[in-house]
């Protein structure tokens, strides 16, 4: 269609509102994600798409890679596929899934073996993934794989860790468009045994890479990035259902503590006990200021402004609020965003202030009675 941006042009933020604007039913997107190779995505994906076809689904395979597994291999017999296109580069023939066909024969689901592969030239997109985003505009389902080392802002840090150069990659927002991720899981032991059993790579390569990649130390950090991953992505569906059925902030999946400031110097007691209540936890953390219309002094502006680079610096999202009521700004935001723990400071007052500040914890209270509250005594600034 003329003037249509394809794919390959838009940015993320493009793309994301493209499909938030879009009134038409999409392809569901489901992505079988490891964290390593030898992890079972590919089979888990083929057995998935079987069960599919005996219920009468129109299912092709795109591409699969079976890497000589003889498991695999038996799984996609079952199976019709849609012959590769055969291209020519610098003097060699490479095969390479024909998007043009799959398009032609309409399935309603399609496999599409290692989603961060790079297209050779003379493709119509560079990248797998965006192959896939011209078949979920088709309304074709996609059952598709992809390693965690293969997330674009992981990558540095895989690298680091495990000492290989990752060439080839997606952007984080392909996850974000996933309708559903299956975490492929074996315990590094049992990835272990299949690899000396040979059901992995040919008997040649096993120990080198058990000796490289392999290391028992990386796989279990790179399974526990899959594993986040998941939870992340387990998160982001809960937090869609319960925006779209308006259900309440009891409604959580993970711990997120909330710690609230003022521009006191004594905040970063705050921060720092909230900091360390997060990392207890395995939570998100967040810092909230609510600005309520008063006149602040500039020793006070550098206090405050002291206080969120502390908090950033403790990784903290900083969260900054307009209400006349403290209490009124908190309890509606931490219902909003399902915070299970909050931290408030208190200082050593007496008379009408220790009146009004409990006052307001009794309002916060009523406002959000799912969250865990927790009152920490401070100097009196």
């Amino acid at each position: 269609m003329p003037g249509k941006p394809t794919f390959s042009s838009r940015s993320p933020e493009q793309w994301l509102e493209y499909l938030a604007a879009s009134e038409n039913p999409r392809g569901r997107l489901k992505i079988f994600l490891g964290y390593a190779p030898g992890v079972g995505k590919t089979f888990s994906m083929l057995s998935e798409a079987i069960r599919r076809s005996s219920r009468g689904e129109n299912v092709l395979i795109g591409v699969v890679e079976t890497h000589g597994r003889v498991n695999t291999a038996e799984l996609v017999a079952h199976l019709p596929i849609v012959p590769r296109r055969e291209l020519e580069y610098r003097g060699t023939l490479f095969a390479e899934m024909d998007l043009d066909a799959i398009l032609d024969r309409k399935p309603a689901v399609v496999l599409i073996d290692e989603l961060a592969h790079t297209n050779i030239e003379g493709s119509r997109h560079l990248k797998r993934y965006e192959d896939v985003m011209d078949l979920l505009e088709a309304k074709i389902d996609v059952l598709t794989t992809v390693n965690i080392q293969h997330i674009e802002s992981l990558i540095p840090r895989i690298q680091s860790l495990t000492g290989i150069t990752v060439r080839e990659s997606i952007p984080d927002w392909v996850l974000e468009r996933a309708d559903e991720i299956v975490l492929a899981d074996v315990t590094p032991e049992a990835l272990e045994t299949r690899m000396k059993r040979g059901d992995v790579y040919p008997e040649e390569r096993v120990e080198r890479a058990l000796a490289h990649f392999f290391r028992r130390g990386n796989l279990i950090a790179l399974r526990e990035m899959a594993l986040r991953q998941v939870t992340r992505a387990v998160d982001r569906n809960l937090d869609a259902y319960v925006t779209r059925k308006r259900l309440g902030g009891e409604w959580c999946v993970k711990e997120k503590v909330a710690v609230c400031i003022s521009s006191s110097p004594h905040a970063r007691q705050l921060i720092a006990r909230g900091a360390r209540v997060a990392e207890g936890l395995g939570a998100e953390l967040f810092v909230i200021h609510v600005h309520q219309g008063k006149e602040v002094t500039e020793d006070r502006m550098r206090s405050f402004d002291g206080n969120i680079r502390f908090a950033r610096n403790l990784g903290a999202e900083i969260i900054e609020l307009r209400d006349t009521s403290v209490a009124r700004a908190t309890a509606a935001f931490v219902t909003e965003r399902r915070i299970t723990q909050v931290i408030f400071g208190r200082s050593a007052v007496n008379g009408l202030k220790k009146y009004l500040y409990y006052l307001a914890i009794q309002r916060f209270m009523a406002g959000a009675p799912h969250a865990d509250l927790h009152i920490i005594t401070q100097e009196q600034a």
